[in-house]
């Protein structure tokens, strides 16, 4: 252990001590029950500390402790499945040890030391190895471990052993260090790499707005602002279910605890769909409600991040979900106000905008130091007070994430789901992404988007006439307009989260559905022109059964089926 000092004064969640002298984020163990805590500024021979849990009780007077380490992040296997808390304490173990209520100063080491995982050399004795370079494989649910060499070792290997060993024996001997399959990382700092590469495929996550509209990329940032109830966290579960990610961290980030239980009761019951195992396997949650200390909840979000770089570096795929991380400034912006800084826009502290991008800068597509190709895409969910986009937290993110799915109250309101406001959102990955479409989906498919979003936005304008003179009033083409927008929006964008069929919509899907509308489209242009009313078309029957195909077993038949017939109905239809 290291210096003892005393404490000095304490205000919530903030305690000053002296006596001691450690360096900027140090873990300080503060008081009798020793509560962990971090340093977050010097002044003098005074240190202040941020303390991850509650300090009712504690006076000055008692004794802090020093350890000399950063907060660090354990990370080897037995991280998936795992749920933790925001300062990587393994939840479960802690239900076992003191009921459902964590009492304080209470430690659990963040990786099961008593656990063997089977260990398997991929390098041999006398072979040269690099910082970061896999050393060896330990089968782990859904994935291959791979056993890095950790940041900072390199050489020859000494001695290198094969079988079953828990996290913290030696399983190797590199340059005269030890190493063990269990590697320490200080979670505010990013993890190395060889080189960051430009995001070129998509995320995919078999939501139609979001894939074909607004898609985000693999590497890529994207932001979920909404107000209560629009769906935020309905979207992030439904992206952290079915995105193509070979890994989900789940950062529920000072959100309502019966949010954080529906996460833990929905997805250890959930199927994975590529493995047909349980989604758990390839998860790791870390809940942090909004009734822990706030500290905590600050730290969390560092946590999640460290567990993914983690994961990227073995070459995976990672997607991360934090939800949310207005809580997370308004942790900020409380511990800000306990050390008297000087508040910036809404009580904020003037240095928000600077840890959010720190946040989002982690995320990214990189070659690893093993020369593996991985990634770490990014999805925030932003809970603006009443809704406004225009607070700051909202404003400090949108500057810094390239895809913005905008929730709207409105649509809530007409039961339209998911929620996301084609108007208003957008994705800067678009262009970039116009030529894996092609050559993945449909050459086509990039102008069959374009198609759509320009045809919702000339319903917009139309709805303001309509609202003025009424629809009668419109010619036939413009009445058209707004009856092919509409099955753009009722067919197309809504989207049942909760239906086996309607949950889950892959790329080839929705460039049917898509070529289905688009299609309706053109032979109802020809139908007008034909003289045939409007009402005639928008009630035929091809169009509702066309609504209904997204529920059925059979989909893809159906949309056959209907491809099939559409021209052929539309011929029966007559006209001049």
């Amino acid at each position: 252990m290291g210096k003892e000092g005393v404490i000095y004064r304490v205000a919530g969640p903030v305690v000053t001590a002296v006596g001691i002298s450690p360096r900027m984020y140090d873990v300080i163990l503060v008081g009798k029950e020793q509560l962990m805590g971090e340093v977050i500024k010097i002044v003098g021979d005074k240190t202040i500390v941020q303390v991850y849990e509650d300090t009712s009780g504690v006076r000055p007077g008692e004794k802090v402790v020093d350890t000399g380490q950063p907060l660090v992040a354990e990370l080897g296997p037995g991280l998936l499945s795992s749920v933790y808390d925001g300062i990587q304490r393994p939840l479960p173990v802690l239900r076992d040890r003191m009921g459902d209520f964590i009492e304080r100063g209470v430690s659990a080491p963040g990786l099961d030391r008593s656990l063997k995982w089977p260990f398997t050399p991929v390098v041999k004795k006398g072979d040269t190895v690099a910082e970061g370079q896999v050393i060896g494989t330990v089968p782990e649910r859904a994935i291959t471990h791979k056993v890095m060499v950790p940041p900072g070792i390199g050489g020859k290997v000494d001695m290198i052993k094969e079988g079953e060993f828990t996290v913290d024996e030696v399983v190797a001997v590199i340059g005269g260090k030890e190493v063990r399959m269990m590697q320490k990382w200080p979670v505010r700092r990013g993890r190395p790499f060889a080189r960051k590469m430009a995001p070129e495929e998509p995320l995919i996550t078999g939501q139609r707005v979001l894939d074909t509209l607004f898609p985000l990329t693999k590497g890529g940032t994207g932001a979920i602002p909404g107000g209560f109830g629009t769906g935020k966290t309905v979207t992030q579960q439904q992206l952290a279910k079915w995105s193509d990610a070979e890994i989900v961290v789940y950062i529920g980030c000072g959100e309502r605890g019966n949010e954080m239980t529906e996460v833990l009761t929905s997805f250890p019951e959930l199927t994975d769909p590529k493995t047909g195992k349980p989604l758990m396997n390839r998860t790791v949650l870390i809940a942090n409600t909004s009734n822990m200390p706030v500290a905590a909840r600050e730290a969390s979000v560092y946590t999640g991040m460290t567990i993914a770089e983690y994961f990227r570096d073995m070459g995976l795929n990672v997607s991360l979900m934090a939800d949310s991380t207005s809580r997370w400034a308004e942790a900020m912006r409380e511990i800000s106000s306990r050390l008297e800084e000087m508040p910036g826009e809404e009580g904020y502290p003037a240095y928000l905008s600077a840890r959010l991008s720190e946040f989002y800068e982690r995320a990214g597509r990189v070659v690893s130091l093993s020369g593996e190709t991985g990634s770490i895409s990014v999805v925030g969910a932003v809970s603006p007070p009443g809704g406004d986009l225009s607070e700051p937290v909202t404003q400090g993110t949108l500057r810094i994430v390239r895809v913005f799915w905008a929730l709207d109250t409105k649509l809530r309101e007409r039961r339209h789901f998911p929620a996301i406001n084609w108007l208003t959102s957008y994705s800067l990955y678009s262009g970039q992404l116009d030529g894996w479409y092609r050559q993945n989906v449909a050459e086509d498919f990039p102008a069959l988007r374009n198609w759509a979003i320009g045809l919702l936005q000339k319903e917009a304008e139309l709805q303001e006439i309509v609202q003025l003179v009424g629809s009668d009033a419109l010619p036939d083409e413009q009445k058209l307009t707004l009856e092919i927008s509409r099955m753009v929006r009722e067919i197309f964008l809504q989207q049942n989260a909760y239906h086996p069929v309607d949950t889950y919509s892959p790329m080839s899907r929705q460039y049917t559905f898509l070529k289905l509308i688009n299609r309706f489209a053109t032979n109802a242009a020809k139908a007008v022109e034909n003289e045939v009313p409007v009402e005639t078309i928008a009630n035929m029957e091809l169009r509702n059964r066309l609504a209904k195909s997204k529920f059925e077993e059979n989909i893809e038949e159906e949309l056959k089926a209907i491809a099939e017939t559409m021209d052929k109905e539309f011929e029966a239809l007559g006209g001049k």
